[in-house]
């Protein structure tokens, strides 16, 4: 059976939780994604399953942008996770580029992540600095980036990101 990128099911959630925890090899990303979830705060989950098993997971939830002529809304990337023994054969790159599609469909302009400077650039993002967006913390300039799903959407508009407080304790 072929790779299967679909949204998260309610059945889903042990295996995205044990996904984050093998991925990430500590609890606080599945912590984070449970918490996200319980506030109500999913934009998008997505899995990858193979022969019917959950194998990857991918985020996508609300951020703010705190600008010189006002906040507006953003999309933040992350956790993204694929089991170590899958790691390295696309499942990741699947998850972000279904949804990045899904996201741009859905009318969202802007997503960011902060993440590997070396992966994350294959699927559009920049560092978020060239665009005047930056973290509320202190982060590599490298690691901290942004797509624009919608060309010039950042046009005129930069400012400060502040991801959700679930996000605080990671």
């Amino acid at each position: 059976m072929p790779l299967e990128i679909r949204r998260e099911r309610r059945d889903d959630r042990a295996a995205v939780r044990e996904v984050n925890e093998l991925a990430f090899e500590r609890s606080a990303e599945a912590d984070l994604v449970d918490a996200v979830r319980s506030a109500g705060a999913v934009t998008l989950s997505l899995v990858a399953a193979l022969d019917g098993a959950v194998v990857g997971h991918i985020l996508f939830s609300p951020v703010t942008v705190a600008s010189p002529s006002g906040e507006f809304s953003a999309i933040g990337l992350g956790p993204m996770a694929v089991l170590p023994q899958h790691q390295r054969s696309g499942i990741g790159s699947a998850l972000v580029r279904a949804g990045l599609g899904e996201i741009g469909r859905a009318g969202h302009e802007v997503v960011v992540v902060l993440g590997h400077p070396a992966y994350y650039p294959r699927f559009g993002f920049v560092r978020a600095s060239t665009l005047g967006v930056r973290w509320e913390y202190d982060a590599p300039d490298e690691a901290f980036m942004v797509v624009e799903l919608r060309p010039g959407a950042l046009a005129g508009r930069g400012g400060v990101v502040r991801f959700r407080p679930e996000f605080a304790g990671v």
